[in-house]
């Protein structure tokens, strides 16, 4: 029995040990699509495009129903994304062009930034757009403490550009021929991984497609011509063939992640910045596309995938925004964001983890147009609270009102049958308008209910 105590002591005081000792945080890598609309994969409902990768991923973790891009244009998702604050509150509310001074300033603390505390290396491989005028240097990525650097636009992201050579990167020089640009970002995420497979990495892969023009490669193509129900806004042959790029991709980095034996400590998000553009798709049964507060604008694909962690084949109805990938990749990594840090998403952590019952939250958009979309978007605010959505037309002054538990279309307008609920909506809105967005008119926030 002397002998045996000593014993029991030793193990108890190695599990101790064994249980303090921190886990190693897992590596993230967050692939966003543009202009990806919530309907075209397969996990969607999808049944011309073909994402089997995708699919996979979605079936092995988790899909979510209700996801939401922060704004229907580009740039101000991106700025939720990478500072997780609204738009509205940083001040960059439509997208940013050639000409525009705006930029996301370096004293904003960015995701990859907040991750490095937790001894991340970062990798940004593709499409920044977090500011305007790119020969004045002042919003680039290097200014915002990346470790890599890939492939990212110096030059104005405009009309699309997939082949090289890549007019918004001349420095960027071919691995192959005629090189397509998808193929490229694809392979340097591989390479990424690869090179830093020893500690913890935090890879955001911004694919520049499906934005338009719309060009895939000519034998994909071909192939999606040929499939049945070939058309130029439903099952658009370019788009899919541009997806299926994307796609692919996805099965390397899992084939990669397999390899190396870091696919079970490897956190994968999928989604997009906006709704898919109405003149080369269509969002149905949504309402509306890219540049508007309609669901077919903002509603996105959202898939969570991270074997042993987020249970597989779950479908969440939980709302979530872009807003909360901030947080939620914070808590996950053990870095707590900065006592003075205003954050505007909420962390979906246990919800990944299958353990959180639904959070009930109220989201809001700001879309007030610096200048006109040239997809004929309107300059709105919307909010969300509960199944009831109002969007309030800044132009006008129209109101909305739309219950998307009975009616995702968003056709029947509700505002005159339920006053009291419009009326609550509103005064929340701009409420919420006023005490969050900089530079706003304060004339539209007087406008009567």
């Amino acid at each position: 029995m002397k002998k045996v105590i000593p014993i029991l002591v030793c193990v108890l005081m190695a599990v101790c040990v064994f249980a303090q000792k921190p886990k190693t945080p897992p590596n993230i890598i967050l692939i966003l699509a543009d202009d990806l609309g919530w309907h075209e994969l397969g996990s969607y409902g999808n049944r011309f495009n073909e994402t089997p990768n995708l699919d996979r991923l979605a079936a092995g973790g988790m899909r979510f129903t209700q996801a939401y891009a922060t704004a229907p244009v580009c740039t101000p998702t991106r700025i939720a994304l990478m500072t997780g604050q609204h738009p509205a509150r940083v001040g960059i509310t439509d997208y940013l062009d050639a000409k525009d001074e705006k930029f996301l300033s370096p004293d904003y603390v960015t995701l990859n930034e907040q991750l490095k505390k937790a001894g991340y290396h970062s990798g940004l491989i593709g499409k920044w757009h977090l500011t305007g005028d790119y020969t004045k240097k002042k919003g680039e990525p290097a200014k915002h403490g990346w470790d890599e650097v890939i492939c990212s636009e110096t030059g104005y992201i405009a009309g699309g550009d997939y082949v090289h050579p890549y007019f918004f990167m001349p420095d960027v020089q071919a691995r192959t021929k005629g090189e397509y640009l998808t193929d490229r970002l694809n392979q340097e995420a591989v390479d990424f991984i690869k090179r830093n497979q020893k500690s913890p990495f935090f890879l955001y892969l911004s694919h520049y497609a499906v934005h338009t023009t719309l060009a895939g490669k000519p034998e994909d193509v071909a192939k999606y011509r040929q499939k049945a129900g070939a058309g130029m806004k439903q099952n658009n042959p370019e788009l899919a063939a541009m997806l299926e790029r994307v796609d692919d991709g996805v099965g390397q980095l899992i084939a990669t992640l397999t390899e190396l034996g870091l696919k079970d400590n490897t956190l994968i998000l999928f989604t997009s910045d906006n709704g898919g553009e109405l003149n080369v798709t269509s969002n149905a049964p949504l309402r509306g596309g890219k540049s508007e507060l309609f669901e077919g604008g903002i509603r996105e694909p959202f898939i969570a995938y991270w074997p042993g962690v987020i249970p597989p084949g779950k479908v969440s109805t939980q709302v979530v925004n872009t807003l909360d990938i901030y947080p939620t990749l914070l808590e996950l990594a053990s870095v707590k964001p900065a006592p003075d840090q205003q954050l505007d998403g909420i962390s979906i952590a246990s919800v990944l983890k299958g353990r959180a019952k639904p959070i009930l939250r109220t989201l809001y958009w700001n879309y007030p147009l610096a200048k006109p979309h040239f997809l004929g978007g309107r300059s709105a605010g919307a909010i969300r609270n509960g199944d009831i959505k109002l969007i309030e037309y800044f132009d006008t002054g129209q109101i909305q009102l739309f219950n998307l538990a009975d009616d995702p279309g968003e056709q029947t307008d509700l505002s005159d049958k339920l006053p009291t609920q419009r009326t609550q909506l509103l005064t929340q809105l701009r409420e919420w308008r006023q005490k969050t967005a900089r530079d706003f008119p304060t004339a539209m926030n007087s406008l009567k209910p």
